[in-house]
Order: C-alpha cells, then structure tokens, then sequence
C-alpha cells in the first residue's frame, strides 16, 4: 500500500484539486494522511465537503495540529502513515492519473532504488530532470519531493524540522549517505500550481541579476545550511 501524506496550510483553493486528481490514480491501494498545519482559511470545511459529495473509497484521515511548518507537517502524518511506500504530496499539485502505478512500477523493476522521482511542470515552467546523479544531486536540489519512496528507505530521524527551506534536498542527501539512490522516470507525472505559502521558486536569472532581493538572499542561506549540515564545498 503506498501512504500519500498531505502538508497542507491555507489550502482551500487547491486541496480539493489535489485531492480529486488522487481519486483519479488508476493504481488503488492507497491511503491519505491530510495534516492541517494550522490553517487560518476553511480548508477543513471545503475537504469535508468534497469528502461527503464525492463519498471517497479509500481510507482518508484528516489531522489537525497547530501551525509548526511543512517537515513537521509530514512527519505528523508518517506516524500515521501504514503503506510499505510513502508518497509526500504537496496540497497545490495536481497528478497524471498513472503517476503512482508508474513510480511503483519503476521500483519493482529497480529492487536497488530507494526512491522513484519524475519531471513535473511547476506552474507553466517545465523542470525536465535527467537519470540519478550523485555528484549533481551534492551540488544542486533537483529532486522534487513528490516522489515514491520505499518505506524501508526512508531515514529513521524522518524530515529534519529546523530545516525551513530545501527539505526535499536535505532528505535525498541524507539518504544518500545511508546508500540510497533514486531512479528517474522520463516523464512528467505531476504538475505544482504554486499559490499558497508551503514552497515557492526564484527563476534562475534572479540569482545573479538580483542578488539583492530578500527572496535571493535567504534562498542563498538555505543552501549554505544544507551545504554545511552535509558537509559540501
């Protein structure tokens, strides 16, 4: 069974999207651990709703905690979580209807993987990714965190709660240093309509055309953070 867990805050104008491309997947042994972080809207009322019109098949559990940030949020619901694969959705994606069968497919072909990750669109710009690699992932975040990890993979200390920006990057060098590697999909399996607070993405030209920005500076920062908690030049 794979647990699909939900980071969610302020999400009244995308869960329910995510929610419904879920019940889409033509893979059906799922579950879904939604963890309310705190929101200030009506994104419990509007799941609610969906959950009793559409009458959802498969186990759905909604949590709600007080606001401690999205690697809380996801650990919250790991606890919960029971699939032998854990898939952590962010709560403004929207998934290809064949996402999840074709990220357990491709790590039932490849046993040595720990994790299966994809191309994916955010927004209209399009991030075509390339196979595994140790050297690039040590020196740039390119894996999304949607992506199919194998439970048995995953790090025992789960995500790292004083990290604030680039837990994904954080979590595939951790696994890394237990021997972990992913294995690519060429394709595009999700697309991510960013309009909440849980992430967000500077253009690459920003970096060096304005250097200046508040947004360049602590993305700048994070990298040196995760760079020095890892060990990189």
């Amino acid at each position: 069974m794979i647990s699909i867990i939900i980071p969610v805050y302020n999400g009244e104008k995308t869960l329910v999207g995510t929610v419904n491309s879920i019940e889409k997947q033509t893979y059906r042994d799922f579950e879904v651990v939604i963890v309310n972080d705190g929101s200030k809207d009506n994104t419990r009322s509007v799941f609610e709703k969906f959950a009793e019109t559409f009458k959802l098949e498969n186990d759905y559990y909604f949590i709600n905690q007080e606001n401690k940030g999205a690697p809380a949020a996801r650990n919250r619901g790991l606890k919960e979580a029971r699939g032998k694969y854990l898939f952590f959705c962010d709560a403004d994606a929207i998934l290809k209807s064949d996402a999840l069968e074709k990220m357990l497919t491709k790590l039932e072909e490849n046993p040595s993987a720990a994790y299966a990750y994809s191309s994916f669109y955010w927004g209209k710009k399009l991030f075509k990714l390339w196979p595994f690699d140790t050297e690039k992932l040590k020196k740039m975040p390119y894996i999304h965190t949607m992506s199919l990890i194998r439970r048995e993979s995953f790090p025992e200390k789960a995500w790292d709660e004083s990290i604030k920006k680039l837990q994904d990057w954080d979590l595939w060098l951790t696994m890394l240093e237990c021997g972990h590697q992913g294995i690519f999909i060429e394709e595009v399996l999700f697309k991510v309509k960013p309009v909440g607070t849980i992430s967000s993405w500077i253009p690459a030209f920003a970096y060096k055309a304005f250097p200046f920005l508040p947004s360049v500076k602590k993305y700048k920062q994070a990298v040196k953070i995760i760079k020095t908690k890892h060990n990189l030049s």
